[in-house]
């Protein structure tokens, strides 16, 4: 990997949030250089996000935190939307079980989640963490990005090949990249309370949706031991208003859950954004500084982690070599992803947020019909394929995540390396450093090789390659797979679509 005396670090990450840590946890654990900062000297230690999804634990997986983590969330239960007087309008079923080897969601504990990635984080040679650390400004040529920061005893500078904003929703690099905001004219103000529950109480135990006209209210699981209400203001009701204690009060008793001892309120606007341009040059965005949603799909921060996943491997392949070309994939594979997830959480917004009571009455009775018929009036949400990008296009299941199948307690990643994987029946070509190329005959694949066995013949092909971030780069014949995967991260070529099948 280049290295170079005027460089303070490869990559600079602006904010130690979960996808400012992820992000450099994944880079620093593959030997880049990362200086991660924060403006704010220690986690901040109420909650804010809810739910995560199993693709997001594969990556704790990856990181070797999967464990931790999982003390500190419960899985998630089903999910129901309903009407004033207690109809079910929608349901979801959460699967117990997912392609990623994984419970399918978790409510969990954020803070508990950040001190995990930071204690990680101090554990890793090429990471550097810098709390209480203020980003101010950015200056940025054709060879990498100097940061004026402010510290606790002044003003100082780093200079990094790149640099990425993780800094959330008011992202101050997001100036610097440019390009304005892409909004989804959705914008709503809810008062959020999160409660411990203390013994005795009765809090429900599923995740539920009031779509009350009157007043529509979240109520979910949070991580064990808290819950979590989200109360839609009503128009003449200020923030200042909603935080009064009274107000809580008489939002929270007509639930009788019994003792709760009250953690955290805010007011929150609830609105879909997403930046036109992720990267400018060697400055990049990721999570809530590229695009915010309304909570409804529980999806927010698991979007950021797909952000870091997606971004750390190509940024690793540019340092070692690949061409900078490489990092145009990054917004061309996952705008379209997160487009379609807001916009998938402003239609469930939509069903709860309606205050009209006449409309209201109309869309229970239509949804109830649907209900009534079979039909659903919402799909869930779930990862789409990349259909561009990264991918060799064309072949079978390019662009969708890979499954991790699972046989007594041990998980296909934890037998194979952090990089790219090209799997194939009987022969494996030479592939160099690009990726690790095995036969479903070696051992070490041997108790995963009918689950492998079984997703080629679905797919009727002889190899898949997977890509670091477990998405499927192509499929075929692997020395076409090899060559192709070659191409894209060693000299930008883009790739012609291989041939179907075996």
């Amino acid at each position: 990997m280049p290295q170079g005396a005027d460089f303070d670090c490869d990559v600079l990450i602006i904010g130690l949030g979960p996808v400012g840590a992820t992000l450099a946890a994944l880079l620093a654990r593959a030997g880049v250089r990362t200086i991660a900062l924060d403006k704010d000297a220690e986690v901040y230690p109420l909650p804010r996000a809810a739910h995560f999804d199993h693709e997001i634990m594969r990556i704790f997986q990856q990181l070797g935190i999967a464990e931790i983590v999982e003390r500190h969330t419960r899985v998630a239960p089903a999910y129901e939307f309903r009407t004033a007087d207690g109809q079910a309008l929608l349901r979801f079923e959460i699967p117990a079980h997912s392609p990623s080897g994984w419970a399918a969601g978790y409510m969990f504990h954020q803070p508990a989640l950040e001190q995990a990635l930071r204690d990680l984080l101090a554990t890793l040679p090429a990471a550097t963490m810098h709390t209480g650390w203020r980003y101010l400004s950015l200056d940025h040529d054709s060879l990498g990005v100097t940061a004026t920061i402010e510290t606790q005893t002044g003003r100082t500078t780093r200079r990094a090949r790149y640099l990425v904003g993780c800094d959330g929703a008011s992202s101050p690099v997001r100036g610097e990249v440019g390009g304005g905001m892409i909004d989804f004219q959705f914008d709503e103000p809810w008062l959020v309370i999160d409660a411990r529950v203390l013994p005795g109480a009765r809090t429900p135990e599923i995740n539920l949706q009031i779509c009350d006209p009157k007043r529509p209210t979240t109520c979910v699981l949070m991580g064990p031991g808290r819950h979590r209400w989200e109360f839609m203001l009503l128009p003449g009701e200020t923030p200042e208003q909603a935080l009064e204690d009274d107000f809580i009060q008489s939002l929270i008793t007509p639930w009788d859950c019994g003792p709760v001892e009250l953690e955290r309120k805010a007011v929150y606007r609830f609105h879909g954004l997403m930046a036109n341009r992720w990267r400018n040059g060697r400055v990049l965005l990721a999570g809530d500084s590229a695009h915010q949603m309304p909570p409804f799909a529980g999806q927010g921060m698991c979007s950021g982690l797909r952000d870091a996943a997606n971004l750390a491997w190509k940024l690793q392949a540019v340092l070692a070599g690949a061409p900078e070309a490489l990092l145009d994939t990054y917004q061309t594979e996952r705008a379209p992803h997160v487009r379609a997830i807001i916009e998938q959480a402003i239609g469930m917004g939509r069903i709860v947020c309606t205050l009209d009571p006449v409309a209201a009455s109309v869309r229970d009775r239509g949804m109830l019909a649907q209900q009534a018929a079979g039909a659903r009036s919402l799909p869930p949400a779930r990862p789409a394929s990349l259909a561009s990008g990264c991918v060799l296009a064309g072949t079978p299941a390019a662009g969708a995540l890979f499954p991790q199948p699972t046989t007594e307690g041990r998980r296909l990643d934890d037998v194979l390396d952090d990089g790219a994987w090209l799997l194939s029946r009987t022969s494996a070509p030479r592939v160099g450093d690009i990726a690790t190329a095995m036969t479903l005959e070696d051992a070490s694949l041997a108790p995963f090789c009918k689950a492998l066995t079984d997703w080629l013949d679905r797919e009727g092909v002889d190899a898949v390659l997977v890509r670091p971030d477990r998405y499927v780069f192509g499929t075929g014949d692997p020395n076409v797979l090899a060559a192709a995967f070659a191409q894209q991260v060693t000299n930008g070529t883009t790739p012609a679509p291989a041939p179907h099948g075996r």
